[in-house]
């Protein structure tokens, strides 16, 4: 059996197409997951540990060694008495102080630390109430960057958890193995490499399916996707526009769609930028200001590394700072931002801030977990302003797309989790006025394009 996987960079979901409707995946009483995966760290018990002959080799040399400090100490005048007893007590502890802290690092660099792993919003609880763990937010976001090969390996296995999730998922529902998928993929992956940061995200997603489970996967470009899925509504041929603005990237794909005759993909364009960039927009915008943003002498890129919860190496580089000089208040604010859970936190009060700023007018947000009382007060112009930049960044996209149209198309089809901002929406209808605007389904127009493709591979 084939499904469509929408392995995306804020939200991820599945379908299949059974007996001629389409069937989405159900991951518990919802349509989609928030891709985030959390792993509990592997505690190791003191009780395992004992003396190998390569650990029993360890402990005779900080025995030696102890033995050649007596000595010198004695040769200087200083007398200790030790008996070998003790030395040998002193020794192992501190072997066996070095064995825990081995097996907790293996732990964490190993597939043996994925083995409890929790998804989606249950993932971003578990890490806030355990106190420890890894949480990993967007790793798609990952997949297009260099990566050192310990650092490919842990995030290929990320990505095979949430495959081999979303594939149990569904053969559980659907009372059979699902062996082949067609997944989206974006036009442009973000990258550090250019073209072959795409080709790197392409075989990573590849070999995390195979070890998932899936004996067969194929790729389509997600605005594609969502091209066959409005392809379905259309009665008559038509040249239409498909805009597919996600989490992390937004894809413009233009086609020949409707009627009886199959979808056909004329061009595409792509802009590796996204949702996730508006929530980094508000969080710099209206909250890093409150830790000293434009205040203090701290670097800018410190904020946007605090901000940027979806990138590992940053949000590593952020919380290696050393704060204990910056002035109060800033400075006990931002080492309560280093401390674990924070910044997820700080992200989510940005989002939810983002989400309720796009049908008010305004917002009140607390940040307690920093500091108790502290509270912003942001409007929609707050909103605007965090948010210009990516609608700057679409606005030239789309510009670059209707210039290289020849004619303008009849319709244009707005899809993807973003498309719900109002704002995002009256952006685009602005650079395009003269043609309808048709809004689909934010959150499943590209998974069920993917569906009916899968069906089709299938057949």
């Amino acid at each position: 059996m084939h499904i469509g996987i929408d392995f995306g960079t804020s939200y991820s979901a599945a379908a299949a197409i059974i007996d001629g409707e389409l069937t989405l995946v159900r991951f518990g009483e919802a349509e989609q997951f928030r891709t985030a995966v959390y792993f509990p760290e592997l505690v190791p018990d003191p009780n395992d540990f004992e003396l190998t002959p390569e650990l029993e080799a360890q402990l005779e040399t900080h025995m030696r060694s102890a033995r050649a400090e007596l000595r010198r100490q004695a040769s200087a005048g200083i007398e200790v008495s030790r008996s070998d007893e003790e030395l040998r007590r002193d020794a192992l502890r501190v072997v066996r102080r070095q064995w825990m802290e081995d097996q907790a690092r293996a732990a964490t660099a190993t597939v043996a630390s994925f083995q409890h792993a929790l998804f989606g919003e249950e993932a971003v609880e578990g890490y806030l109430e355990s106190g420890g763990g890894n949480l990993i937010e967007s790793p798609k976001s990952m997949f297009g960057f260099r990566l050192d090969p310990q650092v490919r390996k842990v995030i290929v296995h990320i990505a095979t958890h949430i495959l081999e999730h979303i594939r149990l998922t569904a053969s559980r529902q659907f009372g059979e193995p699902v062996r082949g998928a067609v997944i989206g993929r974006p036009v442009e992956f973000r990258s550090s490499m250019g073209a072959a940061g795409s080709e790197q995200a392409i075989e990573i997603l590849r070999e995390a399916a195979a070890t998932a489970g899936f004996d067969e996967v194929s790729f389509l470009e997600e605005p594609a996707a969502a091209a066959m899925h409005y392809h379905k509504s259309l009665g008559e041929r038509q040249h239409a526009l498909i805009v597919d603005i996600g989490g992390g990237t937004t894809d413009v794909t233009h086609a020949e769609l409707g009627g009886n005759a199959m979808p056909l993909i004329a061009r595409n364009w792509g802009l590796p930028k996204g949702g996730t960039d508006l929530d980094v927009g508000v969080s710099l915008h209206s909250f890093m200001p409150l830790m000293g943003k434009d205040i203090v002498r701290v670097p800018q890129h410190q904020f946007v590394e605090a901000a940027s919860v979806y990138n590992l190496p940053k949000q590593r580089e952020f919380r290696k700072q050393n704060y204990r000089l910056v002035a109060a208040p800033y400075g006990p604010r931002l080492r309560a931002l280093q401390e674990l859970g924070a910044t997820t936190r700080l992200n989510q009060t940005a989002e939810r801030t983002k989400i309720m700023l796009s049908g008010a007018d305004e917002h009140r947000a607390t940040l307690d977990f920093i500091e108790p009382g502290l509270a912003i007060d942001a409007t929609r112009d707050d909103l605007q302003a965090a948010i210009e930049p990516f609608l700057t960044l679409l606005e030239r996209t789309l510009t670059t797309v209707r210039g290289d149209l020849a004619t303008l198309p009849a319709s244009l089809f707005l899809t993807g989790g973003t498309s719900r901002s109002p704002q995002v929406k009256a952006r685009v209808q602005a650079c395009f006025p003269e043609i309808p605007l048709v809004h689909g389904d934010p959150s499943l127009g590209v998974v069920s394009g993917l569906a009916v493709a899968a069906s089709e591979v299938a057949a």
